[in-house]
This record gives structure tokens, C-alpha cells and sequence, in this order.
């Protein structure tokens, strides 16, 4: 999907429908729970995250979702449906959240034993990407096309928004005209005029939001209203971090890292000889910053995110979420569980 440059719109408007809930089982029929497969741990896995801090939790295909308290160990947890899943977090040890394809979104209250679904939307054909939580009942999750879906009790039930602070001013105009003549046709339109929401980010009071097109967005309400950033490249960003010096880091496609110590103004792009996709960054606790990408890409930096050394695996595969775990880089991959030796 290819979208014209990103430019901000000052107005918001936000559309709300309320959306499945895991008590309308009509919904759930014919749900098929994820197989307990012996090497989940060496499947396409697409995310991992701290539970508390003794305890990891990895999702991927098939609905795979594995729990560890020291990374080489992994038991598989009871989840009741086989959809790809491509972002997981936790608010703290007992209560999670992981969201995926078909706009699917799940919950547990048991630390990630067992998982119960609080939204599932296969008509849409869409992917969730991830999913953040401010408090036990305030989330927000989003995905492609600009999806964005927000709860306010914990995600019995979830609420669509539609930003469109998001959109170029002639689309803009276009639905403005389309919702007064037909609203169907608007509705079905605006499903999918928005670029992809990649990756949110909750740095104390503000959240950021990076995607396609070049997207740095921030909210310093919890995703009501949106600031987007000058654009500074106009390819699609992954992840983003504050350093331990207090500056940011944006990384995404072909190998681009951007820095800024005046959080977002300006930017400075940063050499990383490499033109591989960049998927994520980890912070480790002795004060290095390692960014993960596709084609075995790890590269390495002692000086804040000003240089980097590369550090390229030899089987070649896609690295794509890490945490810096017990003194190690625990990466997830299109061929599981990964150790990287440093």
C-alpha cells in the first residue's frame, strides 16, 4: 500500500463504535484454540515482553503464546483461537494483553497461563500491531489503516476512533463530502484511507505513535489528540525509544536511525551501513542500545545512538522484538527463540 507524503491536520475527529466483546460467544463459533506444539519455541515468533521482571512472554503464529522465567525453558499457554499474533503486553505480573491479525485482541488475569478473546473481527481482514495500556482499564491498540481502538473498563469493551488529524487536507475534504452524501460509503472509505499505525510508545505523561509514510505522531493524552512531528524521511518507521541520556531514537526502513535531543526537534540521521529493515531497539542495563533488524541485523552502541557497530548473525534471519533479560539479549525470529552472544 502506497500513500502520499504525511502532513498533519489540525482538527480531530473521532468516530466511536463499540466493538465485539468476548461475551458474544455467537461470535466465537468454530474457533479452533492454538495446538500445543513442541517446537512453538522455534516457530515464527513476533514479539516478547517482561512479565513483572522475572518472567518473559513471546507471541507468534498459530496463536502461539509461550511463558518463561529464565529463557531457555518455555511452557505454551491455553489460547482459544490459532490467529497470528504480533504484539503482547502486561500492565504487571497477572494482567495482559496481545493483539493480531483479524483486529484480534486478548486478555489474561493469570499471568499468561490461560487467554480469553475481548475482540475478533475477521470480516475486517486486518492486523492489530500493538497494544499498550496506561492502567489496569485504559488501553489502546492499533494496526493497519490507521486502526485504533481504545477501552476504558479493562477491554470488556472496545471503542473505535478515527483520527482524522492523520489524513492529507484532500482526503480530508473528500470525506467530509463523502459522510454528507453517503455514510456508508464513508464509513467503508475511511476503513482504509489512513496509513499503518506501527508501534506505540509510552514514555512517562506521553505517548508516541511511529507508521508508514514517515509517521512520528505524540499525545499527552493517552492517543486523544494527536502532534505530528516535522517529516524527516518519508519511509515507514518501527519502533522508537528514549535513550538513558533522555534523547529519542526512531528506527525503520533500509536501515534508517534517526536521533533527536530536543525530543523530536531536530532530527539527525545516523550512519548504520546497513540497508536492512530495522524492527525494533533494546536498551540493556549496562547502557548500550542494540537495534534489531531483518537479515540477522544487530547493530551495537556504546555512545548513546550517536554510532554503531554491526553485529551480524550468520544464519542470515530476520531479528524482529528483543528484551534485555538477566544480563542478556533474549530476540524473538522467524525461527523462534534466539540468545544473542555478545
Amino acid at each position: 500500500m502506497s500513500f502520499p507524503p504525511f502532513l498533519l491536520v489540525i482538527t480531530l475527529f473521532i468516530c466511536s463504535f463499540p466493538q465485539l466483546s468476548h461475551a458474544d460467544d455467537s461470535a466465537m463459533a468454530g474457533n479452533i484454540p492454538a495446538v500445543k506444539a513442541p517446537l512453538a519455541s522455534k516457530s515464527l515468533l513476533l514479539d516478547i515482553t517482561k512479565v513483572g521482571e522475572r518472567k518473559l512472554a513471546v507471541v507468534g503464529e498459530h496463536g502461539h503464546i509461550l511463558l518463561s522465567s529464565d529463557a531457555v525453558n518455555w511452557q505454551q499457554a491455553d489460547v482459544p483461537l490459532q490467529t497470528t499474533l504480533t504484539s503482547v503486553f502486561f500492565i504487571n505480573e497477572q494482567l495482559g494483553w496481545a493483539v493480531g491479525h483479524d483486529s484480534v485482541i486478548l486478555h489474561t488475569n493469570d499471568g499468561g497461563l490461560s487467554w480469553k478473546i475481548q475482540q475478533y473481527m475477521p470480516e475486517l481482514e486486518k492486523p492489530l500491531l500493538d497494544v499498550v495500556f496506561i492502567n489496569t482499564q485504559e488501553g489502546v491498540a492499533i494496526g493497519a489503516y490507521g486502526q485504533f481502538f481504545r477501552t476504558l473498563d479493562g477491554g470488556k469493551t472496545w471503542n473505535n476512533e478515527f483520527h482524522d488529524e492523520f489524513l492529507l487536507p484532500d482526503d480530508a475534504d473528500y470525506l467530509a463530502e463523502l459522510k454528507q452524501e453517503d455514510e456508508a460509503a464513508y464509513l467503508d472509505e475511511a476503513a482504509s484511507i489512513l496509513s499503518h499505525f506501527n508501534r506505540l510508545v509510552l514514555d512517562g505523561r506521553t505517548m508516541y505513535l511511529v507508521g508508514e509514510v514517515g509517521l512520528i505522531a505524540k499525545s499527552n493524552d493517552f492517543g486523544r489528540n494527536w502532534q505530528a512531528f516535522d517529516e524527516i524521511y518519508q519511509g515507514s518507521f518501527f519502533d522508537m525509544t528514549r535513550t538513558i541520556d533522555g534523547n529519542l531514537l526512531v528506527v525503520g526502513l533500509r536501515g534508517h536511525v534517526f536521533r533527536s535531543l530536543r525530543n523530536g526537534t531536530p532530527w539527525q540521521k545516523r550512519e548504520t551501513q546497513t540497508t536492512a529493515l530495522l524492527n525494533s531497539i533494546v536498551l540493556s542495563d549496562d547502557e548500550r542500545i542494540f537495534i534489531l533488524g531483518n537479515s540477522g541485523t544487530l547493530l551495537e552502541s556504546r555512545d548513546d545512538g550517536q554510532t554503531y557497530r554491526q553485529r551480524l548473525q550468520k544464519d542470515g534471519k530476520a531479528l524482529i522484538a528483543g528484551v534485555w533479560f538477566n544480563g542478556q539479549l533474549i530476540v524473538v525470529s522467524d525461527v523462534g527463540i534466539k540468545h544473542i552472544a555478545l
